[in-house]
């Protein structure tokens, strides 16, 4: 008999694994031309600092080379010697998040030569912590409109379209203030489709996006446009550089870490437990208690009809779900689709589940997510909560630490997305 939980907790630790910058910088390290000159290190995320580590021990030997600056969430700087470390407000930036960018804006990339090298370590999360509006913006006018788009239910790459236009700094900015040095980017990704562009808004990528498009985002879900930011992005102003742009000549992009190749990981450590293991995608995107509904009702019918699959089994995806906030819990993503799914499942003998988002911060919980179990519905209701009064009040966290089910694994220092592992027993 499988341990449903032991199975659970292995398969996110190997994802997790998979995803770690200790792991996965070094190889990439190895491909690269060291330059005759300097290293400037540049880099925001959940996982940059991390990022910034595994560089200056891999490249210890340049050290004297080496300098830079780089942004990370609080909570998740690690100690460096040679490249400073700065931690700021995630996901609503702040004031930290904005001196730093401009730092490195208006300082770290000055005075570069062709001889130098830029290496660009970007994670999830670069976006909120790269604030450097764009002229006539202030930093009060981002707040508002991060907060908005963050309770909208807009997807990711929607909100990062919206942050490029009000951006000194992202949307490929960064790179173009980069030259004539060479530019390398390292990228972990926790966006849907793995698209470089997207991750932490881009600030070494060209853009195919449109300041139209931006305010065509903010305009569809109803959000209240100040008057700077209306005039910037109708004005286009806020216009990003395009991939024609011949500043980005020459510079390298290497994907280092993904959500599939963790998905793989976990399938891997399933099959250890004797488990048949199937993927079924790392860029699934939505109101997370829709693909609830949905994965839950193929959940159901691997379990009672065998199809498409045979049990015993467990169901692998990733991506990055949204939560339109309507309640005034304490939830997240992946605590919202396990809730619908304990609530679709309906207390099905055979099926557990665990949902988490791999940077350990599931919403504005230090929480990554949960673990349902066949009992969840029935011990639920013994606490005194029905799914759907927690589903209304989007307070999934708070199910779950009564529970005793949350996932608390503190900072991961990586950021690859969320990851859900459905497990279906046999008879």
């Amino acid at each position: 008999m499988v341990d449903a939980k032991k199975c659970l907790n292995a398969m996110f630790a190997a994802a997790l694994d998979a995803a770690r910058p200790e792991h996965v910088v070094p190889a990439a390290l190895e491909g690269i031309a060291t330059p005759e000159g300097r290293i400037v290190v540049v880099g925001a995320g959940k996982a940059s600092a991390a990022m910034t580590a595994a560089v200056e021990k891999h490249w210890a030997h340049l050290s004297e080379r080496m300098s830079g600056l780089v942004v990370t969430r609080d909570g998740h700087a690690v100690p460096c010697h040679h490249i400073e470390i700065v931690e700021a407000a995630h996901p609503v930036p702040d004031a930290r998040g904005r001196d730093a960018a401009r730092r490195i804006m208006e300082e770290t990339l000055k005075g570069l030569t062709a001889n130098d090298l830029v290496l660009a370590l970007i994670s999830g999360g670069g976006s909120a912590l790269l604030a450097l509006p764009a002229p006539g913006i202030l930093l009060e006018e981002k707040q508002q409109l991060s907060r908005a788009l963050l309770r909208s239910g807009a997807s990711i790459s929607e909100i990062n379209c919206v942050r490029k236009h009000l951006s000194a700094i992202k949307g490929g900015r960064m790179a173009l203030a980069c030259s004539p040095a060479r530019v390398v980017t390292l990228l972990i990704s926790d966006v849907p489709g793995d698209d470089p562009s997207i991750i932490a808004s881009g600030p070494t990528l060209p853009d195919p996006t449109t300041c139209e498009g931006a305010l065509t985002i903010l305009q569809r879900y109803g959000i209240d446009i100040p008057e700077a930011v209306g005039e910037v992005l109708m004005e286009g102003y806020g216009e990003t550089p395009k991939p024609s742009d011949e500043g980005f000549a020459g510079h390298e992009v290497h994907m280092i870490a993904t959500p599939e190749r963790s998905l793989e990981a976990a399938a891997a450590v399933a099959r250890t437990f004797g488990l048949e293991a199937h993927i079924l995608s790392d860029a699934i995107e939505g109101e997370s208690r829709d693909v609830a509904k949905t994965l839950g009702a193929i959940a159901r019918q691997i379990a009672e009809r065998r199809q498409p699959f045979s049990p015993p089994c467990v169901l692998l995806s990733g991506g990055e779900t949204t939560v339109t906030v309507r309640g005034t819990g304490r939830g997240g993503r992946n605590v919202e689709f396990l809730t619908a799914l304990a609530q679709t499942l309906h207390g099905h003998p055979r099926i557990h589940a665990l949902a988490a988002d791999t940077d350990g911060i599931d919403g504005m919980e230090e929480i990554a997510g949960a673990i349902i179990e066949p009992s969840t519905e029935f011990r639920a209701l013994n606490a005194g909560h029905t799914l759907q009064s927690v589903l209304d009040n989007n307070d999934g966290h708070t199910l779950f630490e009564t529970l005793g089910d949350s996932l608390v694994t503190g900072p991961t220092l990586t950021n690859v997305n969320d990851f859900r592992a459905i497990l279906i027993l046999p008879d």
